[in-house]
């Protein structure tokens, strides 16, 4: 299994080299070569199988020679043990044909877990292996942070750096970043929005030399394995409503365009996947380019649903790249386009998109009532991101099944869900006392120069040079 950039122009690496690459040398990202199809009959094996069972099978394809696979397997328990439900990301019905995926039972209380946690674990063996010591900096809209500093922190081999848009993201969010005390984890508190903290990433990684010097790596969307993490619950849902004999729908609450990239990549490998809907907050970038086939930036307006606050959505590029027939040079100039504030989709990869995802938008006042509409009606609770893909899915309902992801526990959000229907909710036990732990977080400007200049001021270099 070999690994190529959307670009075109960087080298072809292994999985284990594209983990630890992050974004590719050209400024792209790196997608499999060709996806692996399963058979209706591997994937209707999957029925009964436990959650770690299944992303043993359904990511096995995609490692090559990796881990060994008691190796893998070992590796899948470890990442999943702390998670506080026994199957991982359990189901409730909404209504009719209407499906919940709660994906906020890991550590940090969010969807990211699911391949934060992994990534960790397949991350420390690589490292140990090679004796390298890494410098990992990824930006986040509230989410990926915490569930990155929750993997990472207190590993010998990794300094970590977060960047998060300063009073944009929720306290529970911050908390999550600024309370942990091992030395290796650094909560950066940037000036801007979350596009800003993701450009400036994305610098870093575009300047080579720095890029070499601090061995720098990321775990953002934007690296492979993040996005392969969570293609599993995809086929963990699907098999549960009867796939592959029956197919199934999705709505996915997105911003960045990682979550549901990765149920485009279960489609492709055999799933029956009948519908994609991106569900986006008013923050509506990714609904309008497919409406209109110009994708143009307007500005972030800051919402109840803050992570998905984006206007430059990383791994649209990803889809993109396929839309185009996987044409590099296509890529790199809508691309440079970006830069100067948007690009107009061509016709035939427009008409190729909209053949595969739908979508729909959610306003702050539509959010508000959903999350009282659902509770009233259900007595399940809803964060605002997992309101924004209900209301969506609501629109998209048919005869085939719809499971809207619920990326977030609305304890995460309790400002938002007690202005909609006047209960605060509770954080877990565990996070009880989150509000009486001190904070550690570094106040930066959006300026590239003074990050790289913390990052090596704070990355253990000396170490890093002896080993």
């Amino acid at each position: 299994m070999q690994y190529i950039s959307t670009r075109g122009a960087a080298p072809v690496l292994s999985f284990s080299q594209a983990m630890m690459t992050g974004l590719a040398r050209d400024g792209g990202l790196y997608v499999p070569q060709s996806v692996p199809v399963l058979s209706a009959d591997q994937i209707a094996a999957m029925a009964g199988m436990s959650y770690e069972e299944t992303a043993f099978h359904v990511m096995r394809p995609f490692l090559g020679d990796t881990f060994e696979a008691d190796e893998f397997r070992e590796l899948i328990t470890r990442a999943y043990q702390p998670f506080g439900h026994a199957a991982r990301a359990p189901m409730v019905q909404l209504g009719p044909n209407h499906f919940l995926l709660e994906l906020f039972h890991g550590p940090t209380l969010a969807f990211k877990d699911f391949a934060m946690q992994l990534i960790g674990q397949m991350m420390q063996v690589v490292l140990a292996r090679t004796g390298q010591r890494i410098t990992i900096v990824g930006a986040t809209s509230g989410d990926t942070g915490s569930a990155a500093m929750e993997a990472f922190r207190g590993l010998a081999n990794v300094d970590l750096f977060i960047l998060y848009p300063h009073g944009r993201v929720s306290a529970v969010q911050r908390r999550q970043m600024t309370t942990p005390t091992e030395p290796n984890v650094h909560a950066i508190a940037m000036d801007g929005d979350f596009d800003d903290c993701q450009a400036r990433v994305k610098d870093m990684f575009n300047d080579l030399a720095f890029r070499d010097e601090v061995h720098l790596a990321g775990v953002n969307s934007i690296n492979w394995a993040r996005v392969l993490s969570q293609v599993v619950y995809y086929f963990y849902a699907a098999v549960a409503l009867g796939a592959p004999w029956r197919p199934v729908s999705f709505t996915v609450p997105t911003g960045n365009f990682g979550d549901i990239f990765a149920g485009h990549i279960a489609r492709a490998m055999g799933l029956p996947v009948a519908h994609l809907v991106i569900a986006t907050n008013q923050n509506d970038i990714l609904d309008r380019a497919l409406r209109t086939g110009a994708y143009k930036m307007d500005g972030v307006r800051p919402s109840i649903s803050p992570s998905m606050d984006i206007q430059v959505s990383s791994n649209f590029e990803r889809v993109l790249f396929d839309a185009y027939g996987r044409d590099g040079g296509a890529v790199r100039a809508l691309m440079a386009e970006l830069s100067t504030g948007g690009f107009h989709i061509s016709q035939g990869a427009l008409e190729r998109l909209r053949a595969s995802f739908a979508s729909g938008r959610c306003s702050e006042d539509e959010t508000m009532a959903t999350i009282r509409a659902v509770y009233q009606t259900t007595g399940e609770i809803l964060c605002p991101h997992s309101a924004v893909g209900v209301k969506v899915a609501q629109d998209h309902l048919g005869q085939i099944p719809m499971i809207t992801l619920a990326t977030a526990h609305p304890a995460k959000f309790p400002d938002a869900v007690q202005a909609a229907m006047g209960i605060r909710p509770a954080l877990p036990p565990r996070m009880a006392d989150l509000f009486e732990r001190e904070e550690r977080v570094t106040r930066q400007p959006n300026d590239l120069k003074s990050l790289q200049s913390l990052v090596r001021e704070r990355a253990n270099l000396s170490e890093r040079t002896s080993s």
